[in-house]
């Protein structure tokens, strides 16, 4: 688990977010209250890489929930084509390819949750 201090509009609230129980989304607790954390339904497992997994990877460059697979595998992308769009904050967050590519494998799937710097596809 990980302890956050969160500030908004100067209230300032405790969350503790439970690692691993995907998709959960951790709700504020008061201050001085007992710190508590959310279960989460246990997700299916995320296809993982291909056989043939590309050398190129694509990470999420925020911590969100995967809204939209924009691209499939085999499909090929230009620099800066979206591949995945990741929600985070109610807002729809294009992750996009970093190069000229062919896209090898889809490594998440659409309602996972994702870190920072998470693997989400990769490409040749």
């Amino acid at each position: 688990m990980k302890n956050y201090t969160i500030t908004v509009n100067g209230n300032v609230y405790d969350v503790v977010v439970e690692e691993g129980a995907g998709g959960g989304a951790a709700a504020p607790v008061a201050a001085a209250a007992p710190k508590a954390a959310p279960k989460a339904a246990p997700k299916a497992a995320a296809p993982k890489a291909a056989a043939g997994a590309g050398s190129v990877k694509v990470e999420a460059g925020a911590a969100g929930k995967v809204f939209k697979i924009e691209a499939n595998v085999g499909q090929a992308v230009k620099r800066g084509d979206a591949v995945v769009i990741i929600e985070a904050m109610k807002m729809e967050i294009p992750v996009v390819a970093p190069q000229d590519g062919t896209v090898a494998s889809i490594d998440v799937a659409v309602g996972d949750a994702v870190e920072a710097g998470a693997l989400l596809a990769t490409l040749n």
